[in-house]
């Protein structure tokens, strides 16, 4: 209870940081200002949250080709789950893994068997890790490209190897057995036997997760649909740029996404990223020639499109759940007669 409490303790303060960070910017760069070079995109926001529900499809199909085909979920009920799952690690303060957490339950609730259920999650979260190093790479390539500044090259390099060595890591210990592993060292700490299905659980991860990397066509399709949803997901920063009247460039909207996208991922502890996104747009647009006005209103239609895209998904979630309850103390007020 009292880790816990910490780790709320220390969301908080990540959270009121991050207020601090976004308020100062917003100040700095003009209230006025700001809001002038918002107001211009007008109804675009609402073509720009339609259009995200493309990367999130993407995604979601990405996904679904790690799982075997006979235990594969419906596409449409991967895309809802993954829009949920969005929904929350973008909204909720849960250090963006949240999300990955709710999508797992609700697939396993969907009637798929709870391993194969976290370990897709996981193998999915371990490959995303791999290919957006990548598309940082890109990214980076074409920022140089562009701009000839290469002020950005080491910090970006560093913090790809270090992404990368992360990525070696996580798929590492999950080839090896960590789950197993851990449920075996948590049974000993116990001293119980109640707490071998325990050990059991993990040891079934553990061969869940390698027969699903075992599943090369699974692997590589997932790596090729993830890097086409960061691709197309550029294609919402080139609407913006557009409507905000700002170096519309499909290459300038690739080199922001993949940019901004990095240093929100760097920053994973802050919830929804508050302060250091918009601080990503202001020093990545200020390379490319945008305005600060105009790279922090670029991030507050970013912001718009997070809440237009995850209200309606938090909803969901809390219907979904709120019916599964009233499911379940139905069954036991009838069991009980």
């Amino acid at each position: 209870m009292k880790g816990l409490g910490k780790l709320h303790l220390t969301a908080w303060l990540l959270g009121l940081a991050g207020a601090a960070l976004f308020t100062g910017l917003l100040v700095r760069q003009g209230i006025g200002q700001v809001w002038d070079a918002f107001a211009t995109a007008k109804w675009t926001i609402l073509g720009i949250i339609v259009y995200h529900l493309i990367p999130i499809f993407f995604d979601a199909i990405g996904w679904g080709v790690l799982f075997p085909k006979v235990d594969r979920p419906r596409p449409l009920q991967l895309f809802w789950m993954r829009w949920i799952g969005e929904s929350v690690s973008t909204l909720v303060p849960s250090a963006a893994v949240g999300g990955d957490i709710v999508r797992a339950r609700l697939v396993a609730i969907s009637g798929t068997p709870l391993p194969l259920a976290a370990g897709s999650v996981l193998v999915d979260i371990t490959l995303g890790i791999f290919i957006q190093a990548g598309f940082t790479l890109l990214g980076l390539f074409l920022l140089v490209e562009q701009t000839g500044k290469t002020s950005f090259v080491g910090p970006t390099l560093i913090g790809v190897v270090i992404a990368l060595f992360a990525f070696a890591g996580f798929f590492f210990v999950q080839r090896l057995g960590i789950f197993r592993f851990l449920a075996r060292i948590i049974s000993r700490l116990a001293g119980s036997s109640e707490w071998q299905s325990l050990v059991q659980g993990g040891d079934t991860l553990d061969r869940t997760v390698r027969s699903l990397y075992a599943r090369r066509s699974g692997v590589i399709g997932c790596c090729i649909w993830t890097m086409a949803s960061l691709i197309v997901g550029s294609g919402e920063i080139w609407l913006a740029l557009w409507a905000l009247d700002l170096h519309a460039s499909f290459i300038n909207a690739l080199i922001l996404q993949s940019t901004v996208l990095t240093i929100r991922s760097a920053a994973f502890a802050v919830p929804a990223g508050l302060g250091v996104q918009e601080g990503g747009y202001l020093v990545v647009g200020n390379l490319l020639g945008i305005p600060g006005e105009g790279a922090f209103a670029l991030s507050l239609v970013a912001r718009a499109r997070e809440i237009g895209i995850g209200v309606p998904g938090l909803i969901t979630w809390q219907l979904i759940e709120a019916r599964r309850l009233w499911l379940v103390r139905a069954r036991l007020a009838a069991n009980a007669r």
